[in-house]
């Protein structure tokens, strides 16, 4: 399949369009629920959290510490990145190299979307206001493709095909990146990248199994814009609340989800948004023995709040954000580059009970 969209270097006439196009979009954002609910705009059909990209310091170093926790294969390789496979596949998490200017943290968020096709999927991202560019966009959240759509074509260099592997990828009005795809898109070749035909498994089975993608949360500057935007562009609704104004946007099988938090900044952002954490769900969810498992591996406790790398500690979600009396238990620890991941019961859903697992009464 050929994309109407080429890629290239991002210029300054862009990042001019940009600003532009971000002054002219408030007040469509500002009007969100009387502009979406026209009915003139179809919902893009998202089906699960797919996907994730980690931009590290030492790709050698992640790979082992990942596969050491997790026990994940490599599904596939685009170059110097490597895509490592969450539960049995196709969905996974890919490593890459930073380059100048970057910093440690997730580069996009990958959404695998019913009967995906490229073309198609760019012109509904166009209605909603995120246009089409034949420049490439950054590799980690940037102001500067904000409410802009892109492809990337990877050449077999990058593990794609002779004839390109087309991935699509827009921003949304604070810059954070988003990966659209086909439900078995694997990291690999072929046309969208579906072709993953030589995994290569871990040295072993690492401390924990992962089952599947289970949340990201992401720091915006006007979380409730972002919750607007989302529930509409992907025809989803509130799946539970972690806080009277913390809503949580449910995604595909009642467990998975986005979550928006941050201020209520008006007007064009300043800062682009960031994720700051994914969750992963396990099987044989227990603190306690979590906890001895990552200092076993040589992970400390974080001690004072603030998270250095190679840490782990727990979060007590209390009655005011949707836990439980005494706190529905949430378990985190920080990568070799301080990046922070959570893991949850296969059952957690963002909700109440000390699972996290009843999700049976959203406000």
């Amino acid at each position: 399949m050929k994309s109407r969209i080429s890629h290239g270097p991002l210029h300054s006439d862009a990042i001019d369009h940009t600003k532009r196009s971000l002054l002219k979009a408030l007040p469509a954002f500002a009007l969100a629920p009387t502009v979406f609910a026209q009915g003139s705009n179809s919902p893009i059909q998202v089906r699960k959290l797919h996907s994730f990209g980690l931009r590290v310091s030492d790709v050698d170093r992640s790979l082992k510490f990942y596969q050491d926790i997790f026990g994940c294969s490599i599904q596939s390789r685009q170059g110097d990145t490597v895509c490592l496979q969450i539960g049995d596949g196709p969905r996974f998490f890919s490593l890459s190299p930073m380059r100048s200017g970057e910093q440690p943290g997730f580069s996009h968020v990958g959404l695998s979307v019913e009967d995906f096709d490229l073309n198609a999927v760019s012109d509904q991202l166009a209605a909603f206001g995120i246009e089409p560019t034949n420049r490439a966009g950054p590799r980690q959240a940037s102001l500067d493709v904000a409410l802009r759509s892109w492809v990337s074509t990877r050449g077999e260099d990058r593990g794609g095909a002779s004839s390109g592997t087309q991935e699509l990828f827009f921003a949304d009005i604070e810059g954070l990146i988003y990966q659209l795809s086909p439900e078995d898109h694997c990291g690999g070749s072929g046309a969208t990248g579906s072709l993953c035909q030589a995994v290569e498994p871990a040295p072993d089975s690492g401390l924990f199994r992962t089952i599947d993608l289970n949340h990201f949360t992401n720091f915006l500057a006007n979380n409730g814009r972002a919750n607007q935007f989302y529930t509409r562009i992907f025809g989803k609704s509130y799946q539970a609340y972690q806080g009277p104004t913390s809503p949580i946007v449910g995604v595909g099988d009642g467990k998975q989800f986005l979550m928006y938090v941050g201020g209520s900044q008006e007007g064009a952002p300043t800062n682009p948004g960031r994720v700051d954490h994914v969750s992963l769900s396990i099987t044989d969810f227990d603190v306690a023995d979590i906890l001895a498992k990552l200092t076993g591996y040589g992970l400390s406790a974080r001690a004072d709040g603030e998270t250095d790398p190679l840490q782990h500690w727990v979060s007590m979600r209390m009655p005011n954000r949707g836990g439980i009396e005494g706190g529905t238990p949430e378990v985190y620890f920080s990568d070799p580059d301080g990046i922070r991941i959570q893991v949850q019961d296969d059952s957690y859903c963002g909700g109440g009970g000390y699972l996290g697992d009843d999700c049976s009464a959203p406000v």
